[in-house]
């Protein structure tokens, strides 16, 4: 079972390949087998096959093991499984600090480089236009809300009302908890950007 997402990553790079399927043949059907014996074997260039064949031993999927032949030092491959199970689990992608057991107080941050766009019924934020840097080098940077992002930022305190928490902003625009972690992720940003404080 491969669960470490470097390692999964790396596996399917390889099996993306045109020629994954007849080199995994090959390792099945070999005990072991060297580069240039698969790349003789297919047609193959033999830089090619030792990519992917060391593709997949630092995936965990090949044993390499170094031997020698007329002083020569080469490297045999050999499959450390027959079948192979990949686990990716998304949610360790997610910030921890999306439930704090402490209220984090927010609101509009006073002069930030960022522009709110309101829907054209003005009942919800569309989009936020951060600008990043100075002068010439300044970028913008649109972000596009989701609907329960764009209903809770339209109750953004602004810069000199007094600070709300998430949980009292959200219960206000009626957003249910099972969008707290877009309304977070959308938080978190703004505050790196400088565009919410919070207290």
């Amino acid at each position: 079972m491969i669960r470490d997402f470097e390692k999964i990553r790396l596996f399917s790079t390889q099996i993306a390949k045109d020629y994954a399927p007849d080199l995994l043949r090959l390792l099945h059907l070999y005990k072991d087998i060297s580069a240039s014996e698969a790349a003789s074997r297919l047609g193959m260039h033999i830089r090619t096959v030792q990519e992917f064949f060391d593709g997949l031993h630092l995936a965990g999927i090949l044993n390499k093991q170094e031997v020698y032949e007329s002083k020569r030092p080469y490297y045999r491959y050999t499959l450390s499984a027959e079948k192979i199970k990949l686990e990716l689990n998304i949610a360790s992608f997610a910030k921890n600090d999306l439930h704090s057991d402490k209220p984090v107080l927010i609101r509009e941050r006073k002069n930030a480089n960022a522009r709110f766009t309101t829907s054209r019924n003005n009942l919800f934020i569309s989009s936020v236009t951060i600008w990043i840097g100075e002068g010439r080098q300044r970028n913008e940077k649109r972000v596009n809300l989701t609907n329960a992002q764009g209903r809770f930022l339209f109750n953004l305190p602004f810069p000199e009302a007094p600070s709300q928490s998430v949980d009292e902003m959200m219960n206000k625009a009626d957003i249910p908890d099972e969008h707290r972690s877009e309304i977070m992720d959308i938080v978190n940003l703004l505050i790196e950007h400088n565009v919410i404080e919070t207290m």
